[in-house]
């Protein structure tokens, strides 16, 4: 049963947790967002199907985006009560650190097999769509991808150029069109209008053209025929491309189960082993790390007493973000036979889990402990000698 004060810490870690969860996803997405404007414009592809590479994307992101928002969520919470001296009586009616750590940890446990489920099954198959969109973009299999201005080629045989483009490719005008056959045949079409239109069949569209002339020649004919026309549907077959590959091709793509059997395969090379154990241990480690979080959070949220800086918040970030390119590093260098994979990602996980268990129990079982403390002297001290200067420049402006 949840009491009164639990209830009270779970609108306090909610409001903070989700938002910095919302947040950090949203500028990871912004980040890729304009390369892959960038990239589907190049490509000839359409507007959708950047926000459908987006949504492949976000798994990959709320990997990172939810131990962030569980470490904010919980430091921002029991910073709250610290500055406002709630933290103080509930230590002085009994409730101790571990007793308070009960509904953060009800996140934790909830995050956690969340984020397991998203990097160990989720995340494999949405890379795979991903790159999949990427190969449908670059073999033209999203529409004709017929850029304004330039001679495209169409399958065999046929040659397609639009002078001007409007309402994101609904309005045509300036059109060429020549369509020659292996024996002989040809058609040369201009027009003054045209619009695709999509049929039944999704290997081919049709391009109506209206108020145009068409020359068809072939070896037969005298001399090429000539017919000029108000409304004519040209058949358009798009350009055949090969089945993309199945899922699999490479580590990223596989789930856990099945990068633990290709680790287990006995048929297996050695640098197959290495690839798939080192990615197996590296998302493991990632929600393993999880359940250490509240606990560096309540390190790190509370500050000495008599000051309210917010050193502890930036260097919770830091802490997560370097351990999360530690993790990179790790499984490269696993991946690569240098150090063994278990080695490479368990080893800096007990590093950081040693260190913060030592600044748990500094903040938790000695009296007025703070295992940052000496950074907050430190940095309190930068912070009065930058503001004096900046004083001092303030006040020689104002004397000039």
């Amino acid at each position: 049963m949840l009491t009164a004060i639990d209830r009270y810490m779970l609108r306090l870690i909610a409001v903070p947790l989700f938002g910095s969860l919302l947040i950090s996803a949203m500028l990871l997405v912004l980040d890729r967002m304009r390369r892959l404007f960038d990239f589907v414009a190049t490509e000839g592809g359409p507007v959708s199907a950047v926000w459908r590479m987006l949504a492949n994307l976000l798994p990959e992101y709320l990997g990172l985006g939810i131990p962030i928002g569980l470490m904010l969520g919980v430091l921002l919470a029991f910073r709250k009560i610290a500055l406002s001296s709630e933290l103080d009586v509930f230590r002085a009616v009994g409730l101790s650190y571990g007793r308070l750590l009960r509904v953060p940890y009800m996140y934790t446990i909830l995050l956690a097999v969340l984020n397991l489920g998203i990097v160990g099954f989720l995340q494999p198959y949405s890379r795979y769509a991903y790159e999949g969109l990427r190969f449908e973009l670059r073999t033209g299999a999203l529409g004709a991808s017929i850029k304004v201005g330039e001679f495209t080629r169409l399958g065999e045989g046929m040659t397609i150029r639009i002078e001007n483009s409007a309402e994101e490719g609904r309005r045509l005008s300036g059109i060429f069109a020549r369509v020659a056959t292996q024996d002989g045949k040809s058609l040369a079409v201009t027009a003054s209008r045209g619009q695709f239109l999509a049929t039944d069949d999704p290997d081919t569209i049709i391009l109506r053209l209206s108020d145009g002339l068409l020359i068809q020649n072939a070896p037969g004919y005298r001399s090429p025929r000539t017919l000029s026309f108000s409304s004519h549907d040209l058949p358009i077959e798009l350009p055949k491309i090969d089945n993309f590959r199945t899922r699999g091709d490479g580590d990223q793509e596989l789930t856990l189960p099945e990068l633990f059997r290709e680790g287990m395969r006995a048929g297996a090379s050695q640098e197959d082993r290495n690839l798939a154990w080192s990615n197996f241990h590296y998302r493991i480690v990632e929600v393993a790390m999880m359940f250490l979080l509240p606990l560096a959070a309540i390190a790190f949220a509370i500050p000495p007493k008599r000051s309210t800086s917010a050193l502890g918040v930036f260097l919770s970030i830091v802490m997560i973000v370097t351990y999360h390119k530690i993790n990179q590093y790790g499984q490269s260098v696993g991946a690569l036979g240098i150090v063994n994979p278990i080695l490479a990602l368990w080893g800096p996980f007990l590093i950081f889990g040693g260190l913060i268990l030592w600044m748990y129990h500094i903040t938790a079982h000695v009296p007025g402990g703070q295992p940052i403390g000496a950074l907050e002297r430190q940095f309190s001290k930068l912070l009065g000698v930058f503001l004096r200067l900046f004083r001092g420049r303030r006040r020689a402006v104002g004397t000039e």
